[in-house]
């Protein structure tokens, strides 16, 4: 076990586990990890990158970040008032420290007074304020318009110090501020941002790149944080997967960021390649566009969620590397998982009956999905579609193109594959993707109850109070909602043998929450 942690194939979580199942106590486990797992970062060295995910639309607008390509991007070259630390914690990043009066509508944030920029000017108040509102008012079109919708004033606290206060209260808000839209970026006289120009204060600055291709980054002197061991990144976008397979096996690049769950057990006999396998809350969901029919039909909504079977999919498509979805946007690796809700089974007889129920005997619709959203994206709706044949329903399974899914496809066709990143609480996950105004409430669904609940629970202190107002949410979303979730993705990627890490993995995105570039670093 000392070698596999020294080599980074056990997280601390499983060397932990499997010492004290060996007989050990958890402090002499705790020590042992101490002196096998803590290698010594060095610096130096190019770190290639392969993306899984990259548009040729995408921009450097923080408001329309969606595809890996950008999120990664931005965790390389922009900061955050806040980060997930890789034992997923919440930690510090332009923000040194936080606090909130007693009700938490009134936030303080503290700025790091070393932060500059990669054009060389101090990062200040201005900035952050100026960020946060590029995300509001009525003009604004940023997908994370939806989180900050109860911010009523920001006001800088001279120079290194934001006042953000609320219209109600928000347990949440410094996790919240760890949203990849929420990148902080230098403020224009006007108030505005500037995005274009892709400055920012992140541990990574531009120097050549063109968006769908590649980029190429130095480390920028200035940054404020811990890390940025290497002397560059470079980033491929790599759709293809067996490109990006490929390029891992033969040394061309360093790591990858997704790696094709059908060869994984061919992958971890290379004494090259290590793989990490990591639980997470981030989401394969099904939306269905509620405001279309034949899904404007909750009984239809229904059916088709029942006849789909989560376990051949999860042991077939995943390979294992997941954990079953009960159609509600919550996985057991993140707060308030209401475990006391029935599983949601395999039941092509039940859904005939509701479609039989709906007058809508002998179903057929199509499903859009794409090679680059996960590894088995197309063979997973199509699996799905042999499934739903025992309930009588025809699926349609359309193969899109990978460049453009999220500009194309997602949002705009009324049936879809998504593949979602982990949230860190509930609040942020149904704020963005299931309030009824949300810019991303994927499957367009209306719910008044649901919305009440998200209001109340934003504000609730009380802990077991707020996990009652989730679970009753769940259950809206598993009964009336338009999203079918097969399962919870693990985030399995790969890396060279000589690329070493803490051996603690943060579980918010692929490659250590997006921040592999900062936290990693070569043995030699």
């Amino acid at each position: 076990m000392a070698e596999e942690a020294k080599r980074g194939r056990l997280s601390r979580r499983e060397f932990m586990h499997y010492a004290v199942a060996a007989g050990l106590t958890a402090s002499a486990a705790t020590g042992m990890w101490s002196g096998v797992a803590r290698a010594e970062p060095k610096r130096g060295g190019v770190f290639r990158w392969g993306i899984h995910d990259g548009n040729t639309s995408d921009t450097h607008d923080p408001g329309t970040y969606v595809t890996r390509q950008m999120i990664y991007l931005a965790h390389q070259i922009r900061s955050y008032l806040t980060m997930i630390n890789p034992d997923n914690s919440l930690g510090p990043d332009l923000a040194t420290e936080w606090s909130a009066n007693p009700d938490a509508t009134v936030w303080t944030f503290k700025l790091n007074e070393r932060a500059v920029f990669h054009s060389g000017r101090k990062v200040t108040s201005a900035d952050v304020i100026a960020s946060l509102n590029h995300h509001r008012g009525d003009d604004s079109t940023s997908a994370a318009k939806a989180l900050l919708t109860d911010v009523v004033d920001l006001q800088a606290d001279g120079d290194h110090a934001v006042v953000i206060t609320m219209a109600r209260g928000n347990a949440d808000l410094p996790w919240l501020m760890t949203d990849y839209h929420l990148a902080i970026c230098p403020a224009m006289d006007n108030g505005k941002i500037d995005w274009k120009s892709a400055d920012g204060c992140g541990p990574y600055k531009i120097e050549q790149g063109e968006i769908g291709l590649r980029w190429y980054l130095s480390r920028h002197d200035g940054w404020h944080g811990e890390g940025a061991y290497f002397d560059n990144v470079e980033m491929l976008i790599l759709n293809d997967p067996n490109a990006r397979q490929t390029a891992l096996v033969t040394g061309d690049v360093d790591c990858v960021s997704l790696v094709e769950l059908k060869t994984l057990a061919l992958l971890k006999r290379s004494r090259d390649i290590e793989i990490d396998n990591v639980a997470s809350g981030g989401a394969i969901t099904m939306p269905m566009h509620c405001n279309v029919a034949p899904f404007d039909n909750v009984d239809v909504r229904n059916a088709l969620k029942l006849c789909i079977d989560r376990q051949e999919i999860i042991d077939k498509i995943a390979f294992g590397a997941a954990t079953m979805g009960n159609d509600f946007h919550l996985a057991p690796v993140q707060p308030y998982w209401p475990e006391d809700i029935p599983q949601r089974a395999y039941d092509p007889d039940q859904a005939k009956s509701l479609l039989k129920k709906a007058g809508m005997e002998g179903l057929s619709v199509s499903i859009s999905t794409a090679d680059s959203l996960f590894s088995g994206a197309v063979d997973m709706c199509v699996l799905y579609a042999e499934q739903a044949k025992k309930a009588g329903i025809n699926i349609n399974v359309v193969r899109e193109p990978n460049d453009g899914y999220y500009s194309d496809v997602w949002l705009k066709k009324p049936f879809c594959a998504v593949s979602w990143g982990s949230r860190p609480t509930p609040d942020v996950m149904f704020t963005l993707a299931y309030k009824s105004d949300a810019a991303w409430n994927e499957s367009y669904w209306q719910n008044e109850r649901f919305n009440e609940l998200l209001l109340q629970a934003k504000a609730e202190l009380d802990q077991e109070r707020r996990a009652d107002m989730y679970r009753e949410m769940c259950l809206l979303m598993r009964d009336d909602g338009g999203t079918i979730i097969p399962f919870f993705n693990n985030f399995v990627y790969g890396r060279r043998s000589n690329v070493k890490h803490s051996g603690s993995l943060a579980a918010s995105w692929e490659c250590d929450g997006a921040r592999a570039p900062s936290r990693w670093w070569f043995e030699s």
